[in-house]
């Protein structure tokens, strides 16, 4: 029934603005604002993302988005650059820079959050 659908995912924030701004200046993704919420155009615009105010928030305690990178080791240095700080959980074998590399035979990864405390991830393609 909703198969052919163009649905789209979106998750809440403390802050629209802050939101947008790290969104858009720190991360580089294209985002518009219509209705009092936010669109991060991911995928040259294919893949719509919906960021809304929610005034109970709470961060997500998984991962929300996770960004494909062809070289995890530039994209975790330009984002250090840029002041994201990496995230290092028990349980994962992460290098200097926060990159978990390979686990279990699956692609390198490396966490961060957004200002709102959402986590995020590259992942190496």
């Amino acid at each position: 029934m909703l198969g052919d659908s163009r649905a789209f995912s979106g998750f809440a924030v403390d802050d629209l603005e802050q939101a947008r701004q790290f969104y858009e200046q720190t991360l580089g993704v294209r985002t518009s604002e219509e209705h009092g919420l936010l669109t991060l155009h991911l995928e040259g615009g294919a893949r719509p993302t919906l960021v809304y105010p929610k005034p109970d928030f709470a961060p997500a305690t998984y991962t929300i988005l996770n960004f494909p990178v062809e070289d995890i080791d530039a994209a975790v240095d330009e984002l250090t650059a840029r002041g994201v700080a990496f995230e290092r959980y028990e349980g994962f074998q992460q290098d200097d820079k926060g990159i978990a590399r390979e686990l279990g035979g699956g692609p390198s990864i490396a966490w961060f959050k957004d200002p709102a405390g959402n986590i995020l991830s590259l992942v190496k393609q």
